[in-house]
């Protein structure tokens, strides 16, 4: 393990901590998700502290970062910019749009019109904006944090499924508990907190965090195990749309930067099901029979870490 690596990645975790009170678990997993090179949707009622989430990590890894809060008449050109006409030199400029940095926040995703949504997966999935058909590089790293209000709620739109796919992880932060209240509650406000997030990481280093995580070993019964899982979702009695492929890969980058988070530099099947839901519950699409039996979508999901059985060599504590 690269001790250095390991340590520098505690303190940007310690740093969102200090905004971020009572939601270890929720950090560790964003974190993961921007190790393993993947964006992030947080599903949740407004002012559990998702935006919050967002600008501490972009303080405290230097990360440039905008935020848009996503309404009905927000158009694809706010996000991917525009051409004007320049009158002095008779040629058209490039007018940036707020998706010109490295982190960011897309505030209530759902809430926009699908056209918009549909300018935002290019980027997303391509790197690159494209505008009146020429082509730009956002810059690296680039990283989509998005929120969106549950499913239901007044002025909401259902993201289709190959949106949400792109994806790598959809998480619910929730309300904190009493203790962690009762804290915040004492505390000082939310901008106070935020100022009190240094930049303890520059952004080149988040690169080389990265490559670190590439590297973690993944045994050969550790990609079938984790191919086994994705595969009982299209199989399952309850789930119309099971994990792609892609889902696969996201599984498999999850669970890599979680053993590294955990200070290891090899995979176990319990990384794999750490971070299993968080990479498959806003992937699948259960069916009429579900529905009818009131059966959830994480329900399911534990059904099939149940019934898909782990690598024997590692449950005998053998691991490489």
């Amino acid at each position: 393990m690269d001790l250095h690596a390991y340590e520098r990645a505690g303190y940007v975790i310690e740093e969102v901590k200090k905004a971020v009170t009572g939601k270890d678990e929720c950090i560790k997993k964003a974190f993961a998700a921007i190790l393993a090179g993947g964006h992030i949707l947080i599903e949740d009622v407004p002012g559990v502290g998702k935006t919050t989430l967002a600008i501490a990590f972009s303080k405290a890894m230097e990360l440039e970062n905008h935020r848009v809060q996503f309404t009905p008449d927000v158009m694809p050109a706010d996000i991917l910019g525009f051409q004007m006409y320049q009158k002095q030199t008779g040629t058209f400029e490039y007018h940036p749009g707020t998706i010109m940095c490295n982190l960011f926040l897309a505030d209530e995703i759902n809430r926009t019109s699908p056209k918009t949504q549909s300018a935002l997966l290019e980027v997303m999935e391509e790197g690159f904006v494209t505008v009146d058909g020429e082509r730009r590089s956002v810059p690296d790293p680039f990283i989509v944090m998005a929120t969106q209000n549950p499913k239901g709620s007044a002025g909401t739109q259902l993201l289709p499924e190959s949106q949400l796919d792109r994806f790598m992880i959809c998480m619910s932060m929730g309300y904190p508990d009493e203790k962690s209240e009762v804290m915040i509650a004492k505390g000082k406000s939310i901008r106070a907190t935020l100022d009190d997030v240094q930049p303890i990481m520059p952004k080149e280093e988040l690169q080389y965090l990265r490559e670190v995580v590439e590297n973690i070993f993944v045994h050969e019964q550790v990609y079938a195990y984790i191919v086994d899982l994705s595969r009982a979702t299209r199989e399952n009695e309850y789930i119309e749309l099971g994990l792609s492929p892609r889902g696969t890969i996201a599984c498999t980058k999850m669970a890599k930067a979680w053993a590294f988070l955990q200070g290891r530099t090899y995979v176990t099947p319990d990384d794999v099901t750490a971070v299993y839901r968080d990479v498959a519950e806003h992937r699948i699409v259960l069916n009429t029979k579900a529905r009818v039996t009131h059966i959830s979508k994480a329900a399911v999901l534990e059904e099939i870490l149940t019934k898909v059985t782990q690598p024997a060599s590692y449950r005998a504590g053998n691991h490489r």
